[in-house]
């Protein structure tokens, strides 16, 4: 009598088993972050209430500010969010179709989302508290939990009622803003800017964390839960990964276009562009009109980064057509796919480099300068990927998570390892 086994897991995703578009995305939106990030080593310099961006400075900052922050700030982390869904999606169907046990599946996601988590609250303690992965970590929990297995079209309805429930705030506190009487205050700007950004500017490491933690938990509260940016993302995520919208993008173009249009045109040009040009005041606004463009700044990154998403899936679709990525498009891809690793390293070369409590070239750089430090940690993080790439060796973050997350296979998931080097396999974005 032959007796079966069914395994508990299946084993990691596989290089050949990837797909263009999210790791070009990722490795093209590193960029994105390390731009946004660095904003806030920027120590030295005296900022308006409820930014990061200096100011003074010279026309060259003045641009830069106005290209961050319309097509930049708020804009990185939803496209991430985006494709953490998607990947959450992917990596339950692979799981399934191998013969995992659905519970033996989501206790897999748990650990994933639980480790980020850990992941999430070191990075922040150690050296950023702008740290995005716990946000990730504990949305991914509960969004997995309610509506993993729901229907998409209460995908789609969750997530119209979430965003429009915010979006319709901020455009209310707009037209608002416009019809007060001229010369109504509006009060003191709420300034969060000095809570977040105090620990940079701080001499001493050690005296250090304690800002950075409850800057920290502030972030992940906001842009986990308030703003409602991410949980819509990742439910956007998981509707386009159950119909392979990024893996077979040929079926989507008109989908994708419209997004693309929509989505940039919503997030950068009339989500961010009115603020960016008030910041610098190029755009003569009212301190309450000033705020109310914030909270539609921030609230409409939902839009820039599908948008962007749409973008790099039209991206991949042309060259795929064409035949190969190239060296470049090749390096920015391997870095894709060493996102996690990738973005902790733009934390080890900013932080000691820029930090007051380093060697503190934060307090010296204007706006145009750090962003070009910023691109400078963004190529670093390329090189070594396409370098890792070559090797054949995965990124050491990836390679830690991976571990933790997978480490309950055991001697039943070993058939299905092997079984899965030989037979048909599915190509995912996790």
């Amino acid at each position: 009598m032959t007796t079966t086994t069914t395994p508990s897991e299946r084993g990691p995703v596989k290089a050949g088993e990837r797909v263009l578009a999210p790791d070009l995305a990722r490795g093209c939106m590193l960029l994105l972050i390390v731009l946004a990030n660095t904003v806030f080593y920027l120590w030295g310099s005296e900022r308006s209430p409820g930014s990061a961006h200096p100011v003074d400075g010279s026309v060259a900052d003045k641009i830069t500010q106005v290209v961050l922050v319309a097509g930049v700030d708020m804009r990185s982390y939803p496209m991430f969010a985006f494709l953490f869904g998607y990947g959450i999606v992917q990596l339950l169907s692979r799981q399934l179709a191998t013969g995992t046990q659905e519970r033996d599946a989501r206790a897999l996601l748990r650990r994933r989302h639980l480790w980020l988590l850990v992941f999430g609250v070191a990075h922040a303690a150690l050296l950023w508290m702008g740290d995005i992965l716990a946000a990730y970590g504990m949305t991914g929990l509960i969004l997995c939990w309610l509506f993993l297995r729901r229907s998409d079209r209460v995908l789609l309805v969750w997530s119209a009622v979430l965003s429009g429930l915010v979006l319709t705030l901020s455009l209310a506190l707009v037209v608002l803003a416009a019809l007060a009487p001229e010369g109504t205050a509006g009060g003191a700007p709420l300034d969060y800017v000095p809570f977040l950004t105090s620990n940079t500017s701080e001499t001493s490491y050690l005296a250090s964390i304690p800002g950075r933690l409850p800057a920290w938990l502030y972030l992940v509260v906001i842009q986990g839960f308030v703003l409602l940016v991410l949980p819509v993302s990742m439910l956007l995520g998981f509707w386009a990964a159950r119909r392979r919208v990024l893996e077979e993008p040929g079926q989507h173009l008109r989908l994708l276009r419209a997004t693309a249009v929509v989505g940039l045109g919503g997030g950068v040009l009339l989500g961010g562009l009115p603020y960016a040009l008030a910041r610098v005041d190029v755009l003569s606004v009212s301190t309450l009109m000033k705020e109310a463009l914030s909270l539609t700044h921030m609230t409409s990154g939902l839009f820039g980064g599908v948008g962007y998403v749409a973008v790099f899936a039209l991206v991949s679709h042309r060259i795929s057509r064409r035949g190969g990525v190239g060296r470049i498009g090749g390096a920015i891809v391997a870095t894709g796919r060493r996102s996690l690793s990738a973005y902790l390293a733009q934390s080890v070369l900013c932080a000691p480099l820029l930090a007051a409590w380093g060697l503190g070239w934060g307090a010296s750089f204007g706006s145009a300068q750090m962003a070009l430090f910023a691109i400078g940690v963004w190529l670093l993080t390329v090189v070594a990927s396409a370098l890792l790439e070559r090797a054949g060796r995965r990124g050491p973050a990836e390679v830690v998570l991976r571990g933790l997350t997978y480490r309950s296979r055991g001697r039943a998931a070993a058939p299905a390892a092997s079984r899965s080097q030989d037979g048909p396999t599915e190509r995912v974005t996790t």
